[in-house]
């Protein structure tokens, strides 16, 4: 018994990396968010575009938005998940404490959920995700795999349907609001945004400004 299980390990463990090392090269066809729009019915609309094919101003403002030790962590930021913890164990709102790393790992490779268990494995896949991949990678799938609203994935996707332009054409703003709308893509939008959108947009717009001066952003251009 412990043979088998230490073999069906071994095999899970392998076909892990195979997957990985997959996704290093070829882009994700699918997510657990898309198949769940489609059996639903709704049409899934995106168009993936190359890191390098879009605006700056995208990943400078999801950095200033949710991760602006992105360039310099290695998949998790300590302090944030010890104060989830604490909020979450004071009854506050659940709360994830996330890194981008993390929730590139979340949306390529696994579903939504709150569990220890799923939480071990995004952990896992964020590791290997951060030594496989590195930086650059890993934002070009998480901006071309995040959800901006029901049926919309990616920043190309999202682009068309909010604001009638490419990725690679958005101002500083118009990145700000996407990035905004991104803890709750259904209920917001970014192109008749609420009033706190809105004053979130700016802020994000703002902070995005000192991720460029400061460097923050410097992993993703080579």
């Amino acid at each position: 018994m412990i043979r088998f299980i230490l073999k069906a390990v071994a095999y899970l463990v392998a076909f892990t990396l195979l997957w990985v090392v997959v996704y290093r090269f070829l882009n994700p066809p699918t997510t657990f968010l898309m198949v769940r729009d489609r059996v639903n019915g709704v049409e899934v609309k995106q168009d993936w575009v190359g890191l390098d094919k879009m605006s700056r101003h995208l990943p400078r403002a999801v950095i200033a938005a949710e991760d602006s030790g992105f360039c310099s962590h290695n998949g998790f930021e300590i302090e944030a998940i010890e104060k989830a913890l604490e909020q979450n164990k004071e009854g506050g709102r659940l709360r994830g404490g996330s890194t981008i790393s993390q929730q590139t790992a979340k949306n390529a490779f696994l579903w939504p959920g709150r569990t220890v268990v799923r939480k071990g494995i995004e952990a896992y896949f964020t590791v290997l995700i951060e030594f496989i991949w590195g930086k650059p990678r890993i934002m070009e799938v998480y901006l071309n795999v995040a959800e901006f609203g029901r049926g919309v994935f990616g920043v190309e996707a999202a682009s068309r349907h909010y604001f009638q332009k490419s990725a690679k054409d958005l101002t500083r703003l118009e990145a700000a609001r996407l990035a905004a709308i991104l803890p709750q893509p259904i209920k917001r939008s970014a192109s008749a945004p609420g009033r706190y959108t809105k004053r979130y947009a700016n802020r994000i717009s703002s902070r995005s400004k000192v991720v460029a001066n400061e460097g923050l952003d410097a992993c993703l251009w080579g």
